[in-house]
């Protein structure tokens, strides 16, 4: 039994035996660019929405370009973080 327990303590992933590892890398990082670049243009359209609105008195309007302001912020947020949580993760699995 201590036995099953050793070798099960020491499996861990080997990524160096993915075929196209670094590829699938590239394309990572080229998604969560893509991402990056468009929650920005998101923002960037939205609160140039919100003041247009604003100003010109269209509550509505303003309010749906506030949330959009807020949801681009979110997922901004969640993008740039999604490679950090992910090499969180793999580090964390390369220990137990």
């Amino acid at each position: 039994m201590s036995r099953s327990v050793l070798a099960a303590s020491t499996v861990g992933p080997n990524f160096g035996a993915v075929g196209g590892s670094g590829q699938l890398r590239a394309i990572v990082g080229a998604l969560l660019t893509y991402g990056l670049i468009v929650a920005v243009l998101m923002l960037i359209v939205s609160a140039t929405t919100w003041a247009i609105a604003s100003g010109s008195g269209s509550w509505h309007t303003a309010q749906k370009a506030k949330a959009g302001c807020f949801v681009a912020i979110g997922g901004a947020t969640l993008t740039g973080a999604a490679l950090a949580w992910t090499n969180w993760l793999l580090q964390l699995g390369a220990h137990l």
